[in-house]
C-alpha cells in the first residue's frame, strides 16, 4: 500500500498480524515523527493502523509532510505484511 492523498491529508492504512504488531508499527513511527518535530494523527487497532499526514497551520500537504512519510516508509519495514 502507498501513501494516497485524501482531504488535504497523505494518509497510508497497514493491516497487520495482530494487536501487539499494529502497536509496535505505531511505536516505530514516534522516533521518526520526534526528530522531525511534526507529529501524524493515528489511528490503530486489531491488525490495522492508519496514518495520517498534513501540515496544519499551512492547511494541507507540505514537504514537511512529504518527508516524514518517507521516514515512516523506512520505520515500518519490518511489521509490513
Amino acid at each position: 500500500m502507498t501513501w494516497i492523498e485524501q482531504d488535504g491529508c497523505l494518509v497510508r492504512e497497514f493491516k497487520t498480524r495482530d494487536f501487539i504488531t499494529a502497536f509496535r508499527l505505531v511505536a516505530a513511527v514516534v522516533e521518526p515523527s520526534e526528530a522531525m518535530n511534526h507529529h501524524p494523527d493515528i489511528i490503530f487497532g486489531w491488525g490495522h493502523v492508519r496514518i495520517t499526514l498534513t501540515t496544519h497551520d499551512a492547511g494541507g500537504i507540505t514537504d514537511k509532510d512529504q518527508q516524514l512519510a518517507k521516514l515512516i516508509d523506512e520505520a515500518v519495514l519490518p511489521f509490513e505484511l
